[in-house]
């Protein structure tokens, strides 16, 4: 594991490379936000690739591994329920980082939520271009993680 360059909230605004995608979910902003905020250990049943998350430092962090076995170790600088999410990476195997953020942006609509995700990076123009070419996949499994995370609320929804 390797430390990460500590950047703060306005990295999503400044980084080297930013990837931002966006859904509409039919859930309503609370719902969506408690997903990503609340039930750490639930983005391993509809966040494509993640294998395992737990909360860590008594909420203010998360421990990530996705599927390939990337590590991640993160601080959550943000949580503003029902409007903002947001972490950094401050420790990985992957290699070539420097800094990660993500930030989801939550904001009602018709009932439903748009949700934006934005994945902020930094690191050697080889990884930057990696990532830009990596696009279109990363923003397949965004949707297709929108839709998977959709489809367990509207489940929770009928079950409760």
């Amino acid at each position: 594991m390797r430390q990460l360059r500590p950047v703060e909230l306005d990295f999503a605004r400044s980084a080297p490379l930013r990837l931002v995608f966006a859904a509409r979910l039919d859930a309503p902003p609370a719902a969506v936000y408690a997903a990503l905020a609340d039930d750490t250990e639930g983005w391993a049943r509809w966040f494509t690739g993640v294998a395992r998350a737990a909360p860590a430092d008594g909420g203010a962090g998360r421990d990530v591994r996705l599927a390939g076995g990337t590590r991640f170790v993160e601080t959550v600088l943000a949580a503003r329920p029902e409007e903002r999410y947001a972490y950094r990476v401050d420790r990985t195997n992957a290699p070539g980082l420097r800094a990660l953020l993500e930030e989801w942006r939550l904001t009602p609509d018709g009932g439903g939520t748009r949700l934006r995700w934005t994945f902020a990076a930094d690191g050697p123009a080889p990884l930057r271009l990696a990532l830009l070419l990596a696009r279109p996949g990363l923003g397949r499994a965004f949707r297709a993680s929108a839709r998977a995370l959709d489809h367990r609320l509207a489940g929770a929804k009928n079950d409760g």
